[in-house]
């Protein structure tokens, strides 16, 4: 069963936790795992840049991460967010476990 992983940078560690921290507030991530401080250089309107920032590795399920997606270009407070997406293939035991912290909640 797979699951979608979805990364971005962010520039600093505050910016960091509140994006990952709305993610799992809204059920859109089971997980989010900051990978650390990275240095990024890339060509930017026509200059080369350098920036320290934030790596995010998010954890969905493929019902939710279009959602996800939207949510970060929304909440993201780069012009052009960084925003790469791909599936991976996990146990079925992890898998379960990011499909049920996915899911939203139903109300009777």
């Amino acid at each position: 069963m797979p699951v979608v992983l979805i990364l971005t940078t962010l520039p600093d560690t505050e910016a960091a936790q509140r994006l990952a921290q709305g993610a799992l507030d809204e059920r859109l991530a089971a997980c989010v795992t900051e990978l650390g401080a990275v240095r990024s250089r890339y060509r930017w309107k026509g200059q080369i840049e350098t920036a320290d920032e934030i790596q995010l590795l998010f954890k969905t399920s493929a019902a939710r991460s279009m959602e996800l997606e939207q949510f970060i270009r929304a909440n993201h407070p780069y012009e052009t967010p960084e925003l790469l997406s791909w599936q991976a293939a996990a146990s079925n035991a992890y898998a379960q476990w990011v499909e049920t912290e996915t899911q939203r909640p139903t109300h009777v």
